[in-house]
């Protein structure tokens, strides 16, 4: 049962009423703050992912259907998604560092290379679009099928089904025989 908050929290976005930001934030930012914390673990960092998230929020609330997810849901799935984003941003920035002496870029010789993954961005792009979106999506972005799943709204069986018909797909143009 929808809580009558909830109700004129949705009644709210869904009219682009600056109020409902104010009402988000007094009945939900503790909850969503604890989720992106734990997340996160530093709190400098868990306040910005909480501030990215409220405006994330408001751009997309006319997305929000409350016949699909009760509206704490939806909140918990943009601030989990935003702080899973900030974790991954931050480490791949912090990750190494790249040591000139000892790198071996310009020693690189062609025979170094797979020569057959150079070209499979050209090759991705001749599968249909539902299974581009779907292989771009957990292989070049670097998300789980769920959080793909849930990304593009499509069903989790789906993406499964999708990713294995196009890596078969592909798997048709890299072995013929």
């Amino acid at each position: 049962m929808i809580s009558p908050i909830e109700k004129e929290i949705v009644y709210l976005l869904n009219k682009a009423d600056k109020k409902a930001i104010s009402l988000l934030y007094e009945y939900y930012a503790n909850s969503l703050y604890g989720v992106i914390l734990k997340i996160v673990t530093d709190e400098h960092l868990a306040q910005d992912v909480l501030q990215e998230s409220f405006v994330k929020i408001w751009k997309n609330a006319k997305k929000y259907d409350s016949k699909k997810a009760k509206l704490f849901t939806w909140l918990y799935r943009i601030v989990y998604n935003t702080a899973i984003d900030k974790v991954r941003s931050t480490s791949t920035k912090t990750s190494k560092e790249v040591q000139i002496e000892t790198s071996n870029v310009y020693k690189l010789t062609s025979a170094g290379l797979n020569q057959d993954v150079l070209d499979i961005k050209k090759h991705l792009s001749t599968l249909d679009e539902k299974y581009q979106i779907v292989i771009n999506a957990l292989f070049f972005e670097g998300m789980t099928q769920q959080e793909a799943s849930d990304e593009l709204e499509i069903p989790l069986g789906t993406i499964k089904s999708r990713l294995k018909i196009g890596l078969r797909e592909l798997k048709k143009i890299y072995d013929p025989e």
